[in-house]
Parts: structure tokens; C-alpha cells; sequence
């Protein structure tokens, strides 16, 4: 959510800003808006201080014993009341109204964000790692003999539709292994804190984060009103909704393995062959809250994190910044991070990892105290995928694949399965 008085003193500033966004004439809608809230609250306040300046003169006329200027006087106090009635209604519908208005607008990008009208314009950061080259030709993850049959699209169709899947046996277990082996690394090395927190969430989390009002359909409601969480940004980030904290812990810095819920609106026919893209998946989530001072460094240290899994396993990768057409609605600025999958000969995220600056502070009024008696300032908060399990599982198995239909699993993770190396053409771990 936008500052209302930074609007106000630069409006030119905003609209440029809005204007990459590929918005025009934005601070005009708002503006108009704010100066009708502040003209109904003046004429509240005025109509107040003239009750209350005849309520004073009231005792007076009583006292003097002049009848007619008493009612008169009463009267007109009570009309006031009324009308401030009216003024405060009006204010409060107009206040009502900018909120909203603000809540739809995205936020102001940071100056080294690229232009761009989508991900073909996206700034490429770094590479790591050569794609490993094949003596025969890899296969997308759900064509591998040993992975198939670990891969059961047509019971999830049965329990509930389509971009579902059950994962079975040896699949299952590599996945649970990589997760953990993800959580393990982020508390472990990386100072994150874990959380189990829930999925089902009131709405007004969703309208700190940033999901709502705009983005609705994306996501799922209960009957009663909760919603599913697209991803543990929500519950995490949320953690200092309505806070002020205390200046000397900061920065927070938290990580959660959740299930997560997406409609994926608007994906009709894009990925619709294996796992990639599914209204069920499971995520590891980064979260830190710092002081503003420190988001930039914070940006940089959280992409790292994410991309020290991905070398820990051994899987090549390249990291991009997000263009002016491709970044979401809530960040600054977006460090996406692509895994090579073999497969599909290409470059696929499994991580997009982003600064929102003070955007999502506001809309929860989320603060923290410098030091002891200061005057509370917003918080910055990051968020990042630590990384998509599911997605992370694919690109294990493209690129661990064998000739004979076998996988060879990454070293990081032969712990966790109890020192098995591989996923054999039968599916079973060796």
C-alpha cells in the first residue's frame, strides 16, 4: 500500500512510477478522492467546534433566563449533531473508498528493475553450473521408466480432478527428503527460524500480503470464509501484522515447509503434462523483516540461500531479474532463479525471491521501534522460495536420469534416504 502523502507532495513521481506498470493518470483518481475525504473531514470538524460553541452558549441563555434564545440554541445543536452524523458518514465512505483504491495499486518498482513487456526481457544475473550432456536424449520427468510408476495422475484425477497427483513409494520419500533436507540447510547454515504454521487463513492476511483484493481468483476460499494460502509468505510475513517491534531484533528471519493452494486461474493448456503446475504443491518459504536499511543486503543474502540449495544438489541454474512486464504486483524488485531440466531443454523457475520494501508494512501496520522511545517506522519485509519442492523433485530426476530408465540421486539428500544413491528403472531406491 502506498503512502497517501507522498502522493500527495509528488504526483508526477507517482505516475511515472505507476507508468511502469503500464498504469496512466493514476495520482488524478487518487488525489480527487483524498481531497474530498479531507474536505468532508474539515466540514465535520467545523460543524463540531459550532455544536460545541452553541452547546456552551446553551448554559448561558438558561441561565440568563432567555426562553426563545434557549430553544433556539438547542435546536441548533441538534441540528449540528445530525450533520456531523452526515459529514462523518460521508468521510468515512469517501476514506472507504481511497483505501480500496490504493489496495489495487501495485508497488513502486526499484530504479534497477529493467523495462521489459515480459520474461523475454528479463535481466540474466548469473549462471551456475554447466547442463550436464546426455549420451542419449533425456526425457521430461514423467516419461522415465523408473519414475513412473512412483507417478499416479489418474487416482489424484479420480480424488480430485485435474493438476492433482499422488506420489507412491520411492517418489514419495525423495520428496519428503528434499524438503527436509531444504528445512535442515535453512536452519541449520543459514540462521532461519522454523515455523509450522497453519493454511487456512483469515482474509485479512491475504489483504496484508498483498493476494487480495486484486488477486482473488488465483486463490481458494472456504465456505466460511478462510482461505487457502498460496504459499507460507502469507502466514509468515503476517506474524507482525498490527506490531511494533522492538528495533533490536531485527531482522526476523523465518522458513517454513507448507502445503500450498493455487488455481492457477488463467493456465489453461500451459503445463498440463506431469507435475510442474499443479492446484496442490508443497514449499519451502523464506521470510525476514528488517529495519529498511538493511532490505537491500537482505535481498541479496536471501537469493543466495536459495541458490546454495540448488548447487548443494548439484543442479545448474541461472538467476534473472524480473522486468518491468514480468514482476508481481507486490514487489521492488524479483530475483527469479531457473533450474535447468533437461527434459524440456530449457530453464524453468523453481524460485522467485523478492524485496517489497515497506508495501506490505502498510497495508498490516507493521512497525518497529529504532530504539527505546522513538517514533515507530514501517518494517521491510522479503520473501522467497526456499525452494518448490515439487519442482525440485523434477529436476532431480531429469537430471540425474539414466539410460536404462534409472535415477542417480544427488549426494545432499543420500542421508535422508538412509544412504540409497538411486532410484532404479523398477522405481525402487538402491
Amino acid at each position: 500500500m502506498h503512502d497517501i502523502r507522498t502522493i500527495r507532495e509528488n504526483p508526477e513521481a507517482f505516475d511515472a512510477a505507476m507508468a511502469r506498470r503500464g498504469l496512466s493518470g493514476v495520482s488524478s483518481d487518487v488525489l480527487a478522492l483524498d481531497e474530498a475525504r479531507r474536505a468532508a473531514i474539515l466540514a465535520s470538524e467545523t460543524a463540531q467546534a459550532a455544536a460545541n460553541k452553541a452547546a456552551k452558549a446553551i448554559g448561558a441563555a438558561k441561565a440568563s433566563g432567555d426562553d426563545a434564545e434557549f430553544e433556539r440554541l438547542r435546536a441548533e445543536v441538534a441540528d449540528k449533531k445530525a450533520e456531523i452524523g452526515k459529514m462523518g458518514d460521508e468521510a468515512k465512505a469517501l476514506d472507504d473508498r481511497l483505501s480500496a483504491l490504493l489496495m489495487t495499486l501495485p508497488n513502486v518498482m526499484a530504479d534497477d528493475v529493467p523495462e521489459g513487456a515480459d520474461e523475454d526481457d528479463n535481466e540474466e544475473l548469473r549462471r551456475w553450473g554447466t547442463p550436464r550432456v546426455f549420451d542419449f536424449k533425456p526425457v521430461e520427468h514423467y516419461e522415465i521408466a523408473g519414475v513412473k510408476g512412483g507417478l499416479d495422475f489418474e487416482t489424484a484425477a479420480k480424488l480430485s480432478g485435474s493438476r492433482f497427483v499422488v506420489l507412491r513409494g520411492a517418489l514419495a520419500r525423495i520428496h519428503r527428503a528434499l524438503a527436509q533436507f531444504m528445512i535442515d540447510t535453512h536452519v541449520d547454515d543459514n540462521g532461519l527460524t522454523e515455523a509450522i504454521t497453519p493454511v487456512l487463513v483469515r482474509e485479512d492476511m491475504m489483504l496484508g500480503t498483498g493476494q487480495l483484493p486484486k488477486f482473488g481468483e488465483d486463490s481458494y476460499q472456504t465456505t466460511n470464509g478462510w482461505w487457502l494460502i498460496p504459499t507460507a509468505e502469507v502466514t509468515l510475513t503476517n506474524f507482525v501484522n498490527g506490531e511494533v517491534v522492538d528495533g533490536a531484533t531485527l531482522p526476523h528471519r523465518y522458513v517454513a515447509h507448507t502445503q500450498c493452494f493455487r488455481s492457477e486461474a488463467g493456465s489453461a493448456g500451459k503445463d498440463t503434462a506431469g507435475m510442474l503446475r499443479q492446484h496442490q504443491f508443497e514449499k519451502v518459504e523464506m521470510v525476514s523483516v528488517t529495519r529498511p536499511e538493511e532490505s537491500e543486503a537482505e535481498h541479496e543474502r536471501m537469493t543466495r540461500c536459495a541458490e546454495d540449495i540448488l548447487e548443494r544438489l548439484g543442479l545448474p541454474y541461472r538467476t534473472v531479474k524480473l522486468c518491468s512486464g514480468d514482476i508481481g504486483f507486490g514487489a521492488r524488485r524479483t530475483h527469479d532463479i531457473e533450474v535447468w531440466l533437461p527434459g524440456q531443454d530449457t530453464y524453468r523457475e523453481i524460485s522467485s525471491v523478492s524485496t517489497t520494501g515497506d508495501f506490505q508494512a502498510r497495508r498490516m501496520n507493521a512497525r518497529f521501534r529504532a530504539e527505546q522511545g522513538a517514533k515507530p517506522e514501517f518494517v521491510h519485509t522479503l520473501n522467497g522460495s526456499g525452494l518448490a519442492v515439487g519442482r525440485c523433485l523434477i529436476a532431480v530426476l531429469e537430471n540425474g536420469q539414466e539410460a536404462d530408465g534409472s535415477v542417480t540421486l544427488p549426494e545432499a539428500i543420500r542421508p535422508y534416504l538412509k544412504g540409497k544413491s538411486r532410484l532404479t528403472a523398477e522405481g525402487v531406491l538402491a
